[in-house]
């Protein structure tokens, strides 16, 4: 079962296909990947009505270069899945829009897949895949959630953001710092120049006792140190104050990530999302989880951020346990906003 799997949720433009049989873990024929950062780095973040526009110019040429990177032609697919939500309207639009009309044209099934789904999933396309259950940390740029996973479509939650996510406080505290789009990775290169206790930073819900997350409080106090600067703010400061902005957010995470498997009673950790990618956090985990016997898994690095490959698995691996009904009805519609839980 050849899956093609199309993402168009934010700023990426991501098609890939995989091979799934009917018990196995799919495997990755081949993925393209287009980033919008170039576009909107003028704006300070993405626009929305750039990123669809650009979306239409992209997906078709992208699965063009899949198919032909796989050896394969449009006849060998046989289910075409595309992001239905959470996301912008109208780029989740576009990437459902040519799904659909795609799969019309050649007569085949086509599935609406959740977006965070993928992500949690991600990891199963890595070299060492976990196995369930296991704890989830799904860190983006819109989300930070601590899942129990027992299997597909088996998902418990255990604690999330109330306010800003991780990967908001990342990118807004790198606007305040001058790091231009997109700010996590640019704050983290910056903070390897820094010493992360320089500047005392909170560290929101920390000792709260629950497993839910907030990260305005850490923004609002990046600001302040900002202003405290002023214009005449040498380059070192900025770099002290990145490396201790990066701790507090990493200080977080892993505490929560510990409490939510010890109040899971399990031993295996998933890290997905683009926050996942971040150096800082994996070392700080891998070391916390070695000294406890805790495994600790990761999507590759170049499935961290938004791509197809994750939803042409969550595809998959629904489709192979009859959670999701291919359907050769090609009206369609999307959900900007979507609880996972009700997946």
């Amino acid at each position: 079962m050849n899956v093609l799997g199309v993402e168009s949720s934010c700023d990426e433009t991501g098609v890939a296909l995989v091979d799934a049989d009917t018990r196995g873990v799919p495997r990755l024929l081949a993925q393209a990947l287009h980033s919008q950062i170039d576009m909107h780095q003028a704006y300070g973040g993405v626009v929305p009505e750039l990123a669809s526009r650009d979306h239409i110019r992209r997906v078709l040429p992208l699965t063009g270069r899949v198919l032909a990177e796989a050896g394969c032609t449009l006849e060998d697919i046989d289910v075409v899945a595309y992001t239905r939500g959470p996301g912008l309207a109208g780029a989740l639009l576009v990437g459902a829009g040519v799904a659909c009309a795609l799969a019309a044209a050649l007569g085949k099934p086509v599935v609406g897949v959740h977006h965070l789904e993928g992500h949690l999933l991600s990891p199963f396309l890595a070299a060492d895949p976990p196995e369930f259950p296991f704890v989830a940390l799904l860190v983006s740029g819109g989300h930070t959630q601590l899942m129990r996973v027992d299997d597909v479509g088996r998902y418990e939650m255990l604690g999330e953001t109330i306010d800003d996510a991780a990967g908001e406080a990342f990118d807004k505290s790198a606007k305040m710092l001058g790091l231009g789009y997109p700010g996590g990775p640019a704050l983290a290169r910056l903070a390897e120049f820094g010493s992360a206790d320089t500047f005392e930073l909170p560290r929101p819900l920390l000792h709260s006792g629950n497993l839910d997350f907030s990260f305005a409080g850490l923004k609002t106090a990046v600001r302040t140190q900002v202003l405290k600067f002023g214009p005449n703010v040498c380059e070192q400061d900025k770099a002290h104050l990145a490396a201790g902005t990066q701790q507090a957010i990493v200080d977080v995470l892993v505490k929560k990530s510990l409490a939510a498997l010890k109040h899971a009673g399990l031993r295996r950790l998933v890290v997905a999302g683009g926050v996942g990618a971040n150096a800082r956090l994996r070392e700080q985990l891998n070391a916390e989880c070695a000294k406890r016997g805790v495994q600790v898994h990761y999507p590759e690095l170049a499935l961290c951020t938004d791509n197809g490959a994750m939803i042409a698995l969550a595809a998959a691996m629904r489709l192979q346990r009859g959670l999701a009904q291919p359907r050769l009805q090609y009206g369609f519609d999307v959900q900007p906003r979507w609880d996972l839980s009700t997946v």
